[in-house]
Parts: C-alpha cells; sequence; structure tokens
C-alpha cells in the first residue's frame, strides 16, 4: 500500500467507525457486529502506527467513548475515564503481559480478572453517602447525567454502609433471562442486551427503566475521601461489596501468568452458563503500586486490558473469487480472503453461497466484508461494507462454463446453483468418493481426499466400487505409500464391508439425502426384501460390528442384499417414494432419477460383486427395536465417537436429531457439552451421560 492509498484507506475506516460508533453508543443500535468493528479499528491502529503521520485528533484511535446524545444534561467527570486496550487472542495476550512485566523487573505480578460484561459503562457520585448523581461515560471528560433511571436500579443503594464521598465506576446490564422476558412482554425484538440496557438508562422516562429490572456491577474507585487507599484490585471490590455495593460474583484472583490464561480458556467454554451476556475478560493488575509504575499512554491504561474472545463474525477482505466445483456438480463460489481469527481458527476462505447472493449482497472483488462461521461449519460472507469502497473494486460472475472439466454448466430456472452435469467431470467424480469414504459413511481410515484424488489421478478407481478390488501391489505404486500404510488401507476397506444401510445409502451421493433420510430410506427399503444372514468368523470384520451394534456374540449379521437393490430401486415409483416419513416429493424425484441412471446400475452391479455386507436390524425396521419411537440428540466428545453412537442408536431403532426441541425423549452428553445441554435442561430433556446410553442398549 502506497502512502496515498494508506491515507484513503485511513478516512475511509475512520469514517465507517465513527458512524458505527455514532449507532451503537448515540443510539443504542448495532448496525453490524462489534467484533467486525474491532478488526477495523485494529486495522487503523496498525495503518497509523505505520503512517504515524496520518493520526488525527479526531480519529476514533485517539478519543474514548461516545458522541453524546443532546437529550440529557452535560457533566464533567471528576476522573477522567479511559478506554482498555483490546486483545484478541493469547498471542496478543501474551505482548501485553510482556510489556508490563518491563515496569516491575523481578517483581511477581498476580492478577485480578473479572468476566467482561457487555453492558453500558456509568459513574455514580455519593456525598456523605448518599447517592447524588449518575453519568454515562460519555466521551471521558464529559458524560451524560441518567441519575433519574439508575436510581431506579433495585440492587443500587441510595445509601452507603458509611458516610464517604465517593466516585465509583461500574456496568449496568440486563439479564439474559429478563431481556428475554422483555422481549416477549412487550412484543419486541430487541437486538442484544447491552443495547437494550444502553438505551433504558438514556431513557427520559425512570418508570420505563424502572420496569426492565437493570442490574449494575461496580468495579473500579474514582475520586474520594477514604482515609486508607486500599492497596489490591482486589482489596477495591471487597471495600464496595462492604458499601453495600454489588461487584461481578465471578472475579477472580491469579498469581501467575500460566493459571490466568488456563482461566481465560475455561472462561470461553463455559461462557454461555452465566446468567448474563459476556464477551471476553477485564484483567488487571492487582498491586496498586505496580499499577502506578506502569502508568497510562494517552488513552488506555498499561496496567489493564480486555481480552476478548473468538469471535464468530469479523471482517476481512476479499482477496479473490474463486469456484469450487461439488460432488452434485454444484457450482459454488468462494471468496479468498485476508486470513483473520474466527472464532478461535484463522480463517482465509468463505463462501459465497451462489451468483443471487452475490448479486444481492453487492459482493466484489477487493470488498472489505464481515464474515461469520457457526460451528464448524466453513464461513459466510454476510455482507460488504460499501461505504469502504476506494473504487477499484470488480464485480465477479460464475462462468457458464465448468471450471474443472470446461464443459457447458445448466441453471435451472427453480434452482439458485448452476451446476455441471457432466458425470465424468473429475471433481463430481472424486467429490463422489470423498463422501462414499468419509466419516459419515463407510469411514474408511487412511482414504481422504488426497489418496482419493491420487487413485482417480492414477486410474486406479473411477468410482466408489473400485475401492472394493483395490490390492496391495496397486497401492505400491503411488508416493507415500510403503508397506505398512499399505497393509493398514487394505485391511480398512476390507472392515468397511461390514457398515450400516442407512450409511451406505447416505455414501452414494445422491442430490437432497442427508444421513437421517439415508436412514429412513433404508429402513423403507429393508421392507421390500427378504433380508439376507451370514455368520461371521474375520475376527477383524467382528470388532468392526463393535461401532455400530452392541451385540456380537452370536456373530451372525443380518444385511441387505445388494443385488436386489437395482431392480427393487427401478421397480419403486415417485409416489412410493415419497410415503417414506420425512421424504417429500423433491428427494423423491431425485431418488428416483439416480436410481434410473445407467452409470447408477452399473455402479450397484459392481457394489453387489464387491461382498459389501449393508447391516440392518431387523427389529428397527419393523419397529421393535430397544429405542423404535424415541428421539436422540448426541453432543459433546465421546469415546465411541459421536458418529458411531448415532449409528448405533439408528440400528436399534431411533430417530437421531441434530437440534434439541420438546419432541427429544434423550441428549446424550459427552465432554465439553455446549449449548444443546443448556437447551435441554431449560426443555426439561433427559440428559444421558456415554456410559448409560451403552447400558440403555445393553439392558
Amino acid at each position: 500500500m502506497t502512502p496515498e492509498e494508506a491515507k484513503i484507506r485511513v478516512q475511509k475506516l475512520r469514517e465507517e467507525i465513527k458512524k458505527w460508533n455514532y449507532h451503537y453508543f448515540t443510539l443504542n443500535e448495532e448496525i453490524f457486529p462489534e467484533p467486525a468493528r474491532d478488526q477495523l479499528k485494529k486495522e487503523l491502529i496498525d495503518l497509523e502506527g505505520k503512517y504515524p503521520e496520518l493520526v488525527t485528533q479526531d480519529s476514533p484511535t485517539q478519543r474514548v467513548g461516545s458522541e453524546l446524545s443532546g437529550r440529557l444534561n452535560k457533566v464533567n467527570h471528576k476522573t477522567a475515564k479511559k478506554s482498555l486496550d483490546d486483545a484478541f487472542s493469547l498471542d496478543e495476550l501474551h505482548e501485553w503481559e510482556q510489556r508490563i512485566q518491563k515496569f516491575v523487573p523481578e517483581e511477581q505480578i498476580d492478577f485480578v480478572v473479572e468476566p467482561k460484561i457487555d453492558g453500558l459503562n456509568v459513574t455514580v457520585w455519593y456525598e456523605k453517602g448518599i447517592l447524588i448523581k449518575a453519568l454515562t461515560r460519555g466521551n471521558g471528560q464529559v458524560g451524560e447525567e441518567v441519575t433519574h433511571t439508575v436510581k431506579t436500579i433495585p440492587s443500587l443503594p441510595l445509601k452507603l454502609s458509611q458516610e464517604l464521598d465517593l466516585e465509583v465506576t461500574g456496568e449496568v446490564f440486563i439479564s439474559k433471562k429478563d431481556f428475554q422476558k422483555i422481549n416477549e412482554a412487550e412484543g419486541t425484538d430487541y437486538a442484544n442486551p447491552r443495547n437494550l440496557a444502553a438505551g433504558t438508562v438514556r431513557q427520559l422516562d425512570p418508570q420505563m427503566a424502572a420496569s426492565r429490572k437493570l442490574n449494575l456491577y461496580f468495579y473500579s474507585l474514582g475520586e474520594n475521601n477514604l482515609k486508607v487507599q486500599p492497596d489490591t484490585q482486589k482489596e477495591t471490590l471487597e471495600l464496595l461489596k462492604d458499601l453495600g455495593l454489588n461487584i461481578n460474583p465471578e472475579y477472580k484472583h491469579f498469581n501467575s501468568i500460566q493459571k490466568l490464561n488456563q482461566y481465560l480458556d475455561h472462561l470461553y467454554q463455559i461462557r454461555d452458563k452465566f446468567s448474563f451476556e459476556i464477551d471476553g475478560a477485564v484483567i488487571k493488575v492487582n498491586q496498586k503500586s505496580q499499577q502506578e509504575r506502569m502508568g497510562y499512554t494517552a488513552k488506555t491504561p498499561r496496567y489493564s486490558i480486555a481480552y476478548k474472545f473468538p469471535a464468530e463474525q469479523t471482517s476481512t477482505k476479499i482477496l479473490s473469487i474463486e469456484v469450487q466445483v461439488g460432488r452434485t456438480g454444484s457450482l459454488t463460489p468462494v471468496a479468498n480472503l485476508e486470513p483473520v481469527q474466527v472464532a478461535g481458527t484463522t480463517v482465509a476462505r468463505a463462501t459465497l453461497h451462489n451468483q443471487d447472493e452475490i448479486d444481492r449482497k453487492d459482493i466484489r472483488v477487493g470488498d472489505t466484508v464481515v464474515i461469520q462461521k457457526a460451528g464448524d461449519i466453513i464461513p459466510e460472507v454476510l455482507e460488504a461494507l460499501t461505504d469502504l469502497r476506494d473504487g477499484t473494486e470488480q464485480k465477479f460472475q460464475i462462468p457458464e462454463n465448468c471450471p474443472v472439466c470446461s464443459e457447458k454448466t445448466i441453471k435451472p430456472d427453480e434452482e439458485a446453483v448452476r451446476r455441471c452435469i457432466n458425470p465424468n467431470c473429475d471433481a463430481i467424480v472424486k467429490g463422489t468418493i470423498e463422501n462414499f469414504t468419509s466419516r459419515a459413511a463407510l469411514n474408511i481410515e487412511g482414504l481422504g481426499s488426497k489418496v482419493v484424488n491420487q487413485l482417480v489421478d492414477e486410474k486406479l478407481i473411477q468410482d466408489a466400487a473400485d475401492i472394493f478390488f483395490l490390492q496391495e501391489k496397486d497401492l505400491l505404486t503411488l508416493d507415500l505409500f510403503k508397506e505398512k500404510r499399505t497393509q493398514n488401507l487394505i485391511e480398512s476397506i476390507h472392515n468397511s464391508r461390514l457398515v450400516p444401510f442407512g450409511r451406505f445409502i447416505f455414501g452414494l451421493g445422491i442430490r437432497h439425502i442427508g444421513t437421517k433420510t439415508a436412514n429412513d430410506i433404508a429402513n423403507f427399503l429393508s421392507t421390500k426384501v427378504d433380508l439376507q444372514t451370514e455368520q461371521i468368523t474375520d475376527d477383524q470384520a467382528t470388532d468392526q460390528l463393535l461401532l455400530f451394534t452392541n451385540n456380537t456374540a452370536t456373530k451372525e449379521i443380518t444385511y441387505f442384499p445388494l443385488d436386489q437393490l437395482s431392480t427393487l430401486a427401478n421397480t419403486l415409483t415417485e409416489e412410493e417414494f415419497a410415503e417414506v416419513d420425512g421424504i417429500g416429493s423433491v428427494v423423491a424425484k431425485s431418488l428416483k432419477e439416480w436410481f434410473s441412471l445407467e452409470r447408477s446400475q452399473n455402479l450397484l452391479k459392481k457394489f453387489a460383486k464387491s461382498k459389501l455386507r449393508p447391516l440392518v436390524n431387523p427389529d428397527a425396521v419393523s419397529g421393535t427395536g430397544k429405542l423404535s419411537g424415541q428421539t436422540f440428540v448426541f453432543t459433546g466428545t465421546m469415546n465411541l465417537g459421536r458418529e458411531e453412537a448415532k449409528a448405533m442408536a439408528v440400528a436399534n431403532g431411533a430417530k437421531v436429531a441434530s437440534s434439541i426441541s420438546a419432541k427429544t425423549d434423550y441428549l446424550v452428553a459427552g465432554e465439553k457439552a455446549g449449548s444443546k445441554l443448556d437447551k435441554a435442561e431449560k426443555l426439561n430433556v433427559k440428559i444421558l451421560t456415554e456410559e448409560q446410553f451403552l447400558n440403555m442398549l445393553n439392558a
């Protein structure tokens, strides 16, 4: 970036951040997520650091707080209010720890940590122990008087336990429970508790504030007439508590950086369990004498920092857009991004879904965008920050020819996705095979995407069924395949011949067929033929059975005869497929079309020759399985493996859902269970440990 380009970028960043600050702090509106604003601010700080001549007094990096609304009285703070520096990762926190150690060399530093409440900063004045005034932080020097609303907070004492003159600062907030009740009672859809708390405090009507159950936790002393000042932050909090002022009951004290960092990781894991919204932690050096030596920068105290949790939404820049071809031929545009931290991981790519989405959101190459990552899915681009454009951005159009095989693509009128229909397209062939070997399907260990690509490129396989005819001599011709690795893969392929029928159906890669639908189809098809039985004598195969069933004592399996699948599927009509529970006309049409294709017929014939045995539980098919009629949800980390646990539940007749609802019978919770566990408790869904689940199967 040239100095001139930097100047333009800095100006646009300032305008965007000022706009966000005005909406958020003054109007109590969130126009885009706070972590996205933080990322823009970080970029501005970096640019001003690289080009110090661009720093101006009105830059958002040079001020504290927000503009004043103009509706309330303006009052000067007794003590200037400072903002805190932010750390967005443990690495940045470590840099802060190294900086402060330079001010107190060879001295031990201890810390006080509070979960960072996402609320509104206020300062309260007491004279001779009587509450006389309350102010918002405002711009750090001048705040707005909000005494009339703050006095309605039930937890705030109007009189202290001692007759002191005191300036004290804290955070006003609304609990998650009360926030939900307010939305329900008022028939509204407020965005978040923080905005509602801020808007309520700055209401002109104190009756409105009184009805919204505001709360307030204090954490900082300003000007006061205490005879003896507290020596530590911990003593400060305990003094406030003794005076009758609420403090955050979740604060912690640590004597080592290592324990502090361990706690921050733990706090992130349990963040949803708090009764109030938190977005990180505020960390302060405990000893006041050390705080004084560390002092302040122009804007922030050096002795304190706000550690922000990994954001699930943030902002970054689109460097380029490429098109990926999926296993069903779908063309998906993917943005290559300037790497950024989202939800604890570095993200460099995000899906743009389809051309309609690109056009609707007006997303261009070169745009600064807000991205989101939920769970483990690939991040997506939510919106473009169009005010940051400088004219160099370029529009993008998905090509009409497949970027992999160069064949013409189609875009059906009823679909948003353009699609390659060449069955021999490398991307479709490889994607279909990868799906078949994936964890949710046959779970063939050692046969990941790199190996699949190599096998297809070397023309050792052309479809998923060819996997079962691979020999050691074939694999030994590949790079990195030595004798031991080859033996392990051949063994894994051999064992995967015993797999639940539903997993096999899912592995075929038929459009619109997910894992649950695949299980429903498998049960339906199993009622249409005479199931076969077979004695298993192979010890390795017996071990494989343990992954999917809880009883291998007889070593007898029941399986679906694949030599009958092709004929059976061709005799069934779309209407008959549509009668299966949970299957509509779209899925029925997709099933009928897939089974009617000549290449599908040939594929099934190959599978029939491969000695693959799709396992079926007759009791589950007939509705008499141990878990028939019951719905299970699985969450957390399990020794058994979550996919294997699901397969065992399905094999015993259960329905497995992906989310908790009132219709859920059981939640099986492993280690590090998250929000599903909280929701199950609220809905009174019965919760099982992994051991209790296995005991249920063995009962």
